[in-house]
């Protein structure tokens, strides 16, 4: 084949994308775009997914994976969380779509009863559970407040309830799991949705097969916003 064959020659697109909430909310704007995932990701243990394009895949793999996959070209694009995002730094990334899918917030929640607004005010140096590690340190350093942060990467509500931290920094959707372990949100940190992720080399190289996706995903996106 020559090169000049090569570059004709129909491309392959991977989509990034992790299981649950992103996936499910995922699947109606792949639909404007013409493609449909022919498998189920909760039922099937294969991680490549098929679609109704046999030149268009889906690789299934952990939400804070998605970005370092795109960056790196395994991934030509995917869809990431902002939190995810802001943890990665977007190094290498195109980030053209706010999706406004996977909608939460990200917080400070403290046990019912601690005084959080006292312990700032007096310069307390609280201990700090969770896994967004740069936001986190970012948030309270703008605020002047001193933080021991620990890295946790699930259960941050037990953090406080056995004594491990003095407040929490996590995302919250309903606020019923706060609730449920007698926590209560203290402080908005940011609104968090899910976000197109492009790699820019496939973006420039792959620009007539990928271009027409981006741009259904971004028109339904509109529609439903």
């Amino acid at each position: 084949m020559s090169q000049l064959q090569a570059l004709q020659a129909p491309q392959q697109l991977t989509l990034a994308l992790s299981k649950g909430r992103i996936f499910e909310e995922t699947l109606p704007l792949l639909r404007a775009a013409g493609i449909e995932i022919t498998e189920d990701p909760e039922t099937s243990r294969k991680l490549i997914l098929t679609t109704n394009d046999p030149l268009v895949r889906v690789i299934i793999i952990r939400a804070s994976d998605v970005p370092t996959y795109v960056q790196y070209g395994a991934a030509d694009f995917g869809v990431a969380g902002k939190d995810v995002l802001l943890e990665h730094g977007g190094e290498g990334l195109y980030q053209p779509i706010d999706l406004n899918i996977a909608r939460c917030r990200m917080s400070v929640a403290v046990p019912a009863g601690f005084d959080y607004a006292s312990a700032v005010r007096h310069g307390a140096r609280l201990r700090v559970a969770t896994k967004y590690l740069l936001t986190a340190r970012n948030h309270f350093a703008a605020k002047g407040v001193h933080v021991d942060l620990i890295k946790l990467y699930g259960s941050m509500e037990l953090g406080p309830l056995v004594g491990l931290s003095d407040a929490i920094v996590d995302m919250v959707s309903t606020g019923s799991t706060l609730r449920a372990n007698n926590l209560v949100e203290v402080e908005h940190i940011m609104d968090i949705s899910a976000r197109l992720v492009v790699n820019q080399a496939a973006l420039k190289m792959k620009r007539g097969r990928l271009q027409p996706i981006l741009d259904a995903i971004e028109q339904a996106t509109r529609t439903t916003a």
